[in-house]
């Protein structure tokens, strides 16, 4: 996975694989969506970022990462 924020654009895009997007499709306004030959999503485009997170600084990002027990839907006491 990569993220890239272009300030330039004001845009942020998430790459979620590395299969060249064949579509693309607007799933809200300003949100857009790649997706790979067998309709993966592997890409997600977000569009006037600055509008979306006012005063955000865009250089500065905290990554967590859930660890796999916790995302088991039992862990959530669901079945």
């Amino acid at each position: 996975m990569k993220l890239k924020i272009d300030e330039q654009a004001d845009a942020l895009y998430l790459t979620l694989s590395d299969a060249p997007a064949m579509e693309s499709e607007e799933i809200s306004p300003g949100i857009i969506m790649d997706y790979d030959s067998e309709h993966r999503v592997v890409g997600i485009e977000m569009l006037y970022l600055s509008r979306r997170a006012p005063g955000a600084d865009l250089r500065r990002w905290q990554i967590e990462s859930v660890p796999a027990e916790d995302r088991s839907p039992l862990a959530n006491g669901k079945p």
